[in-house]
């Protein structure tokens, strides 16, 4: 049987790197983002699902998610990915109403589309799935002047760890990724240089998306019985051993 995976944040970045990858491994895949033109250059011409989608809007993501399940008949992975960051500085420098736009994705966006997912698993026979998030190193420390993005990526692995132990009961097995630098539109300014914990601009180096598209699609493949609780990919000299 043909496996099934929605992803969020199809559109660009890592969400699209993946989705290709699924695609091209034969698999059916749900594209979920803000913009359609963006999900049809994605799916390429394939048989992909675009599913035009904000992730913060509780309807839209049980109608997207319900969509997928009509063409599809189950859903086996979903890759919540979805996220956005904002402008590194002091936390008294950040707009309240930035902080609201990035947790209504971030977090809101991770839970509705955790929970329809989570939901579709447990009650579709043969019951089961698996959910992987993405995290961001940050899920483990900070970089300087970023209380919401690093805030909301805690809040991604209190949401994993309880997923973990919820899906016990369903056979529902989920897992996160934590990513380091990969090539995209949050990472383009780190080869120009970004600012460091001593105050200095240095530039980091990145990887590209491709390393975590196969790194996802490696969890994805993995029988219900198995699981990648969490696995940190990165560019490898980035400052981040060493960082917080």
């Amino acid at each position: 049987m043909t496996q099934t995976i929605i992803i969020t944040g199809g559109g660009s970045g890592v969400g699209r790197k993946t989705a290709q990858r699924f695609i091209a491994e034969g698999w059916r895949v749900g594209l979920i983002g803000r913009r359609q033109d963006a999900l049809t250059e994605t799916a390429g011409g394939s048989e992909a699902l675009v599913l035009p989608c904000d992730v913060s809007d509780p309807e839209a993501v049980e109608a997207a998610f319900g969509k997928a399940v009509a063409a599809w008949g189950r859903l086996d992975v979903l890759f919540n990915n979805a996220g956005q960051s904002v402008k590194s500085a002091p936390i008294d420098e950040i707009a309240v109403e930035d902080f609201l736009s990035l947790t209504s994705v971030n977090v809101t966006g991770m839970f509705l589309c955790a929970r329809a997912a989570f939901g579709q698993m447990r009650r579709q026979q043969p019951q089961g799935g698996r959910i992987i998030n993405n995290g961001s190193v940050s899920a483990h420390v900070p970089r300087i002047g970023s209380a919401p993005y690093t805030m909301s990526k805690h809040a991604v692995t209190g949401l994993t760890r309880t997923l973990s132990l919820d899906g016990r009961a369903f056979n529902i097995a989920c897992g996160q990724i934590d990513i380091g630098n990969a090539a995209s539109g949050m990472a383009e300014r780190m080869p120009q240089g970004v600012p460091q914990a001593d105050g200095s601009i240095r530039a980091e180096p990145v990887m590209e998306g491709e390393h975590v598209a196969e790194a996802v699609l490696n969890m994805a493949r993995l029988p219900l019985g198995v699981n990648v609780q969490f696995m940190t990919i990165m560019a490898t000299a980035m400052p981040f051993i060493g960082r917080g």
